[in-house]
């Protein structure tokens, strides 16, 4: 029998962020499991900073989608406004996840209150729009920006720099105890972030991606 895929969508146009994301999975990937196959919309914005950027991006996630549901196991929406999330959640029996659901449940299972760090201030708005919608607005302790692009991510001795300074922010001024990652082009930063404000830090697309794989492994 093929094995089938569970797709993980970049749905930007930057091959860089899919490979920080396509590394992150290396603990998740089992034999025995489904294939982790990381992709880009090569049609998609360099980044997905505004809700017109979402917006284009849920109807190139779900057509990705649509083009591939013979092989696949499920799919994960990889950028933190979940674009195409509830289109794909239409397609039977596949199961979708996005990153940024996913990501706020777990940090709920690792501390009473977390933070999330955004790339820009404009980003934080669709955030808590999302919190509303999910019912959680008393979980989060706050968000703060490290006003950069996603493309500016590349630039990973400032990136870091910056994201340390907003998790101390977010853990001293906002009394967050878990710290959520706000863009899948952070990535490559988990374990650093981690050791250095010694509070769990969740990487949202291994959240996505670990819950859909218990989810298949259950067959729900």
């Amino acid at each position: 029998m093929t094995q089938k895929h569970l797709y993980v969508i970049n749905p930007n146009s930057s091959d860089a962020v899919t490979a920080g994301i396509d590394a992150a999975m290396a603990s998740l990937r089992r034999p025995d499991g489904p294939r982790i196959t990381c992709v880009t919309i090569a049609d998609g914005p360099p980044g997905i900073q505004t809700q017109h950027d979402v917006d284009r991006a849920a109807l190139s996630v779900y057509k990705f989608a649509q083009e591939h549901l013979d092989d696949a196991a499920g799919f994960v929406t990889a950028c933190f406004s979940d674009p195409g999330l509830h289109l794909l959640r239409e397609i039977k029996g596949v199961p979708s996840f996005g990153i940024s659901e996913s990501a706020a449940l777990t940090a709920m299972t690792l501390g009473q209150r977390f933070g999330v760090i955004a790339i820009l201030d404009g980003s934080i708005g669709r955030h808590w729009r999302t919190w509303g919608a999910m019912g959680i607005t008393q979980r989060v302790a706050g968000e703060v920006a490290i006003g950069r692009s996603v493309a500016e991510l590349a630039d990973q001795a400032t990136t870091l720099k910056s994201m340390i300074a907003a998790g101390e922010r977010l853990k001293r001024e906002h009394g967050a105890n878990v710290l959520v990652m706000g863009c899948a082009g952070m990535a490559p930063f988990r374990s650093k972030l981690q050791e250095e404000l010694g509070l769990p830090i969740v990487e949202p697309t291994q959240a996505a991606v670990s819950m859909a794989l218990g989810r298949l492994q259950l067959g729900w």
